[in-house]
């Protein structure tokens, strides 16, 4: 589509296949951004591309494990090689983990959580950091959670891994403030996803805001006259 406040901008979102993602995703798409969708899942980036295929959008399909770090470089490589810069980065796929007493938490399934929601986060920032600086506008944003604050018991890996992530891309922001690019993390609060109930699983899932609420707080921030740099922006 065109007219819309991301129109002809290259828009790339991880975990884009259900919840938060893909709502993103959609909506990028209404504002006319052409979209380059990350998850591990095919059958689900299909649905969603004829989804946004009949909003009149366009979009580029990566089925692929962001643990793969690897991919995360040819990711890089490719978008270089087709658009010469990427104008908008959204880290949103994310893990869970197990709750449970840290002493308790099997380390193959720490290491992953860290791997996931941490380490994957940074190798985007540094594939594709050289790309945004290309961009007349480059926006970068990265999905938080209130577990990053308050340290609440059993929440261990998904808590560390989130407040990691606040500090590396504060310090991220910090880094590139005197360039076009800005950064910022958004809080989307208690939001109806697979996660949310996978952590509450006797709460009533439809009690509570559709990923879809939030979708506008991610195309303000991705917007080309966005000015705020390092905050955390709450979505709820």
């Amino acid at each position: 589509m065109s007219g819309g406040k991301l129109d002809g901008r290259v828009a790339l979102v991880t975990g884009a296949s259900r919840g938060i993602g893909r709502a993103v995703a959609k909506r990028f798409a209404e504002e006319g951004a052409h979209l380059i969708l990350i998850a591990r899942t095919q059958g689900a980036l299909e649905e969603l591309d004829d989804e946004i295929q009949a909003l009149g959008g366009h979009a580029t399909l990566v089925p692929t494990d962001l643990i793969d770090y690897s991919k995360i470089d040819e990711m890089g490589a490719a978008v270089f090689q087709r658009y010469g810069r990427l104008d908008i980065l959204v880290g949103n796929a994310a893990m869970l983990g197990i709750l449970g007493p840290l002493g308790h938490t099997d380390p193959a399934l720490w290491e992953q959580t860290v791997a996931l929601n941490l380490t994957a986060n940074w190798r985007l920032i540094r594939s594709f950091d050289p790309l945004l600086r290309q961009s007349e506008a480059g926006r970068a944003l990265f999905v938080t959670s209130g577990a990053a604050h308050g340290a609440v018991p059993y929440w261990g890996a998904y808590a560390t891994t989130k407040a990691a992530l606040e500090v590396m891309v504060k310090i991220y922001a910090a880094e590139v403030a005197k360039t076009a690019v800005r950064v910022n993390l958004v809080d989307p609060g208690v939001i109806r996803t697979a996660m949310r109930a996978e952590a509450f699983p006797g709460e009533d899932p439809m009690t509570l805001k559709p990923p879809e609420d939030i979708a506008q707080v991610f195309v303000d921030l991705a917007s080309p006259g966005e000015t705020r740099n390092g905050q955390v922006v709450s979505a709820g």
